[in-house]
């Protein structure tokens, strides 16, 4: 099975455009924000550095994992993630062995092996960060390789610690496995023009999708739509974080005029 899952990654991602996801621009300049660097290792050749955004107060704060998409790395995300933690979220994202842009031996298809990666460093953040975050608010998000990691979390590698989910410009795994485990709301995020995972593959995705979900279609977007409307989406995934994780109602509802700022982007949902 995992051979038969190796050669289709290898088709998307070759084939299909997926082996750069990284920025096609560089990213807008952030503040400087507190921040720590953890050193986790899996074992087997799967060293995991991870860089960790923290808010202000001393906790307990919801815990957001990330995962970057291939030849990347966290801070190529920095704007929206620093937002997340600005709005009082502990935001944690490692550089994946084999995937992140710097990777001694890049392997595109090792992307099938992140789920655990990700299940790994979870575990190891909560044990590092000790009352700095709340093991009851967990949530996962991720771009492109890493949307696709994020929706592996909820589906074949489900992690029921996880509360809640945000996939920017994913897709499912090329033989994927039926989302399961305890209902957790989705947000997908779409650029409309996004060749590398396009809008179709994304929005079967969320079709898929039992529990409440949104989707978030930007039409002028491509690869890249927390670049390409960078207010939009991170009004929108912040306010989802803070009805999904804190159960704040008043930023549930705001997220339909999130999403519609500006005449960028739409929303549907059934939050």
């Amino acid at each position: 099975m995992a051979r038969v899952l190796r050669r289709s990654f290898l088709t998307l991602f070759a084939a299909a455009g997926l082996s750069a996801c990284a920025a096609e621009k560089p990213p807008a300049p952030v503040a400087p924000q507190h921040t720590r660097e953890l050193a986790f290792n899996r074992g087997g050749g799967r060293p995991l550095p991870t860089k960790v955004w923290l808010p202000t107060g001393s906790g307990p704060h919801p815990l957001i994992y990330f995962s970057h998409g291939l030849t990347s790395q966290p801070d190529d995300y920095a704007e929206l993630l620093a937002a997340w933690a600005d709005a009082g979220f502990v935001v944690a994202g490692p550089k994946y062995p084999h995937t992140w842009y710097k990777a001694t031996e890049y392997i595109a298809d090792d992307v099938v092996n992140q789920p655990a990666d990700a299940q790994f460093v979870i575990t190891e953040l909560l044990a590092a960060l000790g009352g700095l975050v709340d093991p009851g608010r967990i949530a996962a998000a991720g771009h492109s390789a890493g949307a696709i990691t994020t929706v592996g979390l909820f589906s074949g590698a489900r992690d029921d610690r996880l509360k809640a989910g945000l996939v920017i410009a994913g897709r499912q795994m090329p033989q994927p496995s039926p989302f399961a485990g305890p209902a957790a709301p989705l947000l997908f995020v779409q650029g409309k023009t996004d060749e590398t995972v396009t809008y179709e593959e994304a929005y079967g995705a969320y079709n898929q999708v039992p529990w409440p979900k949104g989707f978030l279609e930007i039409p002028k977007a491509g690869h890249l739509p927390h670049r390409d409307e960078p207010a939009v989406v991170a009004a929108t995934t912040t306010d989802f974080w803070r009805w999904a994780l804190n159960g704040d109602q008043a930023a549930g509802r705001r997220l339909p005029q999130d999403a519609t700022s500006g005449d960028s982007a739409a929303l549907t949902s059934t939050f």
